[in-house]
């Protein structure tokens, strides 16, 4: 039995992984990070927290002594670092955080793999967030980085970090590059998650308007559940690498809302304002990803688009604001 430590159990991909990871026969080590109020919802939902192989563990980051001793209580092969403080917004007003646990936190489990085995597989978390200013499009493996925030700017050392161990101490070291990708399991602060639980809320009559920034600003969406399946077969590789995960499609925000309104029979433009308030202080207009990479070494495609994608999560917030 092989057996993975996942930092970042609580969240999205970090759920969605760790199913994946116990329908492959793994024993699953999931870290959360010690809060006010601990929410295991998303693994709750997917019905393995109470899965005999998946043991749940309070962990700090960026406390080098506490990953030391995960790893080798753990007897790890492989270990996926989800964690991080990943709210764009957010880094703005707590940039200090972001970069200690998004950014050292990263270099914290690479030392600690050195010192307890460095034959363990190690996957990093990298974003298409780093591209920021983008230098060309698509985006590939090679295109230079521009971050725009300091969340962009801390998972950018993170990546750095992961390459520097591989090519210094020989490491399987690898980064998913990954492009925005959403659920029904993704936290209400994301834009995908704000726009279709305020569609359901309006449709429900609980709400009269959904308040955003930029409208205007193009991503490539996919769906988290194909992009962990890339992260998983990256570390049955034979050699490490870097691989941009993505579906080759951008849409507006706009037309993102146009879709999830569509889905209860409503139109966008009757509810949507433009908030100033949501404008950040750097934006990112455009990202597009070229996953032909991972296609080509991983045999790895997207089968979850925009229009699948949305109303799934659409009818899941259904579910949710009804019982409420």
């Amino acid at each position: 039995m092989k057996t993975a430590v996942v930092t970042g159990i609580s969240g999205q991909d970090g759920a969605y992984l760790a199913q994946l990871l116990l329908e492959k026969g793994y024993r699953v080590f999931g870290t959360y990070r010690r809060t006010s109020s601990v929410n295991f919802w998303r693994i709750e939902e997917l019905g393995i927290r109470d899965h005999p192989d998946l043991h749940l563990v309070e962990h700090d980051l960026t406390d080098l002594g506490a990953s030391v001793r995960l790893l080798t209580n753990a007897q790890a092969s492989e270990v996926y670092n989800l964690a991080a403080q990943s709210f764009v917004g957010v880094s703005f007003d707590q940039p200090v955080t972001t970069a200690q646990i998004t950014g050292v936190g990263a270099l914290t489990l690479l030392e600690a793999i050195r010192i307890v085995n460095p034959q363990i597989r190690f996957y990093q978390a990298s974003t298409s967030e780093m591209f920021g200013k983008v230098q060309a499009v698509p985006q590939v493996e090679d295109t230079p980085f521009h971050p725009r925030s300091p969340y962009g700017v801390a998972k950018l050392a993170g990546h750095w970090f992961t390459v520097n161990y591989r090519e210094s101490y020989q490491m399987h070291a690898s980064s998913g590059i990954l492009f925005n990708h959403e659920s029904p399991l993704r936290g209400i602060e994301f834009v995908t998650r704000k726009v279709t639980d305020g569609v359901a809320r309006i449709k429900l009559g609980k709400q009269k308007d959904l308040r955003l920034g930029n409208i205007d600003a193009r991503r490539d969406w996919g769906f988290a559940g194909d992009y962990v399946d890339a992260m998983w077969r990256m570390l049955q590789q034979p050699q490490p690498d870097d691989y941009v995960v993505a579906t080759g499609v951008t849409t507006t925000v706009r037309d993102m809302c146009r879709i999830a309104f569509e889905c209860v029979g409503l139109k966008h433009d009757d509810h949507v304002v433009i908030d100033p308030k949501f404008f950040r202080p750097a934006e990112v207009d455009l990202l597009l990803g070229n996953p032909a990479k991972a296609k080509r070494v991983l045999g790895w495609t997207p089968t979850t688009g925009i229009d699948k994608l949305i109303p799934m999560m659409v009818d899941a917030d259904l579910r949710r604001v009804s019982r409420e």
